[in-house]
């Protein structure tokens, strides 16, 4: 089944559809965009990035020291500093999950996204018997915290839908986190009641112009809506909220510094709120195997990762399969607190009886098990944790 939601085109994506929640007080959007407008990464010299690796607590302007091409000579101070930040805050303890992908039916048009609403794949939505299945199987593996995802379908994956499975998720996991489409905070708060403590929104590209070129249909159009995604998450009482651009949209050094200052900002306005970051790139797509990064090498991507570390030190960092092994591992032992294991982006690809599995939101890099993950995270002194938190 396909969903044509070329209805909800607003004329603008700067423009909010109707039944859209409108912070009518809130500043953060243009203080962000305002400090990535004037962010100028060439203009840091290796001077200003000695600065900042000198200093305990950074500012926005060395943060952005840390992003910029006079970093990269540097990167091994940056990874002496990372690694020192990581471990006084975190100690060796490496956090484990996985995801779930509970339903791929979407109703925007992202021509970078597999799962957007004109390209042609298997669409599936797990009953609530399946879900309970897929749970029951990842928590055999030890796993105590889930991720749940959805494709972005208001009509095929409402509210209520995810709550019941956050509901389900309770009686077999301590922590459940979520990356679905948007939603008011009365809706958040609602899921919160049903389980969820933790909200992660890819705001994707912080271009403007850009995310317009992107995001041809559907309410993810609405650039402002999914900005305010995680202040909504909080007011609605989520404990912690993550951040993310998907890195090789646009110029992935601005991308990065409109991340953390939009971190840095809700976590001004909100202290109490537990901060994450996401570090993902680009990665091919069924019908789209052609999509890569845009010029951001591994090197690059490290260097935004311990940029993260050292201007926030106390937020978790993952690292998904959209990496390969070797740099997942490396990343861990420096930056990176919480590592995805026994991951499929596919839809009832845990259970083997489920029969109408969705195909996958992009392809993966690293396909070990949770076994098999947890023993590398031993393997390099660390030490795996599956959940530290209680649900409140």
């Amino acid at each position: 089944m396909e969903i044509d939601n070329r209805k909800k085109i607003p004329e603008s994506h700067m423009e909010y559809l109707p039944g859209m929640e409108v912070l009518e007080k809130s500043d953060l959007m243009d203080r962000v965009l305002k400090a990535a407008a004037e962010y100028r990464p060439e203009s840091y010299t290796s001077e200003d990035v000695r600065a900042a690796l000198g200093k305990e607590t950074l500012s926005p302007y060395n943060f952005g020291a840390l992003l910029s091409p006079a970093a990269q000579p540097l990167i091994e101070e940056m990874a002496q500093r990372a690694q020192q930040e990581t471990r006084k805050h975190f100690g060796n303890s490496i956090y484990m999950f996985t995801p779930l992908y509970i339903a791929n039916y979407c109703e925007n048009y992202c021509i970078y996204c597999g799962f957007n609403c004109h390209n042609k794949i298997r669409r599936a939505k797990l009953n609530f018997e399946q879900i309970e299945q897929e749970m029951q199987a990842i928590a055999a593996t030890g796993l105590e915290e889930i991720l749940l995802l959805t494709g972005e379908s208001r009509k095929m994956s409402d509210v209520e839908y995810i709550g019941e499975a956050c509901k389900i998720a309770k009686k077999y996991f301590k922590l459940i986190g979520l990356e679905i489409y948007p939603v008011n905070s009365d809706e958040y708060a609602y899921l919160h009641q049903c389980g969820a403590d933790f909200v992660t929104v890819f705001q994707e590209t912080y271009d403007p112009e850009k995310y317009e070129t992107l995001h041809l249909g559907g309410h993810k159009r609405v650039f402002p809506y999914r900005f305010s995604a995680q202040e909504r998450a909080v007011l609605g009482g989520m404990r912690g909220v993550g951040f993310a651009a998907l890195l090789g949209l646009s110029d992935f050094r601005k991308d990065a510094f409109a991340t953390g200052m939009h971190a840095y900002l809700l976590q001004k306005k909100y202290p109490h709120a537990e901060i994450a970051f996401s570090c993902p790139r680009l990665r091919p797509t069924i019908n789209h195997e052609e999509i890569n990064p845009k010029d951001v090498h591994e090197t690059q991507l490290l260097q935004v990762i311990m940029a993260y570390r050292i201007f926030m030190p106390f937020a978790n960092i993952t690292i998904s399969t959209r990496e390969g092994q070797r740099f997942r591992d490396n990343v861990i032992s420096i930056a990176a607190t919480k590592i995805s294991a026994g991951v499929s982006t596919g839809i009832g690809s845990h259970v083997e009886e489920i029969e109408e599995k969705g195909d996958e939101q992009f392809v993966i890099s690293d396909d070990r098990s949770v076994d098999e993950v947890y023993q590398a995270i031993k393997d390099r002194g660390l030490q795996p944790v599956m959940n530290d938190y209680v649900y409140v």
